[in-house]
């Protein structure tokens, strides 16, 4: 469930840090954080999408995807109430090692603390446990974009988001400046136009939900 505050995610605190994005927060509970008094009963995390860049080391289409396809998946799978971590199994229709999805999931993994085997295991009894709720190579989408599926393992329902990178925008010109920013050869001007034209395509993909097909399975 997201906030309807976009203000939470430009608040920062490091002076290092140049761009604020307007992006919705996640909100997702954790029982074990509850259980150990982290959080009081109810209340959820706050997840940014900075928290994401930070995860993931960078901001980009992939990283800045894979924020909407997990925010659009629990939205639809929890439209009244919080998610809950270790109650939500995700499924990647790519493997691990691709490119795409191996950032993908990490972020995903981030947000929703699913993992696959080597996950935390609970609390005495299994409370909370967050192992074998992420797997690659589960499904075929029926397309080359990358596709999650995100089950509800209390209920059973599930949603299928499906992102359409190639609709991204190719952010212009400015972009094949960053072969000179890498090989230090970049003037102020090709860096900024850069940065600008890079931004820019990333808050595209947080802010057009066209770029997002959601259904449920």
């Amino acid at each position: 469930m997201t906030t309807n505050s976009p203000a939470t995610d430009a608040t920062h605190t490091s002076t290092d840090w140049q761009v604020d994005y307007d992006a919705d927060p996640i909100e997702i509970r954790d029982p074990v954080a509850e259980a150990l008094g982290v959080l009081t009963s109810g209340d959820p995390f706050v997840v940014t999408y900075t928290d994401a860049v930070k995860e993931a080391g960078h901001s980009c289409p992939t990283a800045s995807g894979a924020y909407r396809i997990v925010q659009l998946g629990l939205d639809a799978l929890y439209p009244d109430d919080y998610p809950i971590r270790s109650e939500i199994e995700v499924q990647a229709a790519g493997p691990r090692d691709d490119a795409a999805y191996g950032v993908m999931g990490r972020i995903i993994s981030y947000v929703t603390g699913a993992t696959d085997d080597d996950g935390f295991s609970g609390l005495a009894g299994g409370h909370g446990s967050r192992r074998d709720l992420l797997v690659f190579d589960a499904f075929d989408p029926g397309t080359h974009e990358p596709t999650f599926r995100f089950r509800r393992t209390d209920t059973d329902e599930t949603v299928e988001v499906t992102y359409h990178v190639s609709d991204v925008p190719d952010g212009g010109p400015a972009i094949g400046n960053l072969q000179r920013i890498l090989e230090g050869s970049a003037s102020e001007e090709q860096r900024a136009a850069f940065a600008e034209a890079w931004h820019r395509r990333v808050q595209v993909v947080l802010n057009d939900d066209s770029l997002f097909t959601v259904e449920a399975v």
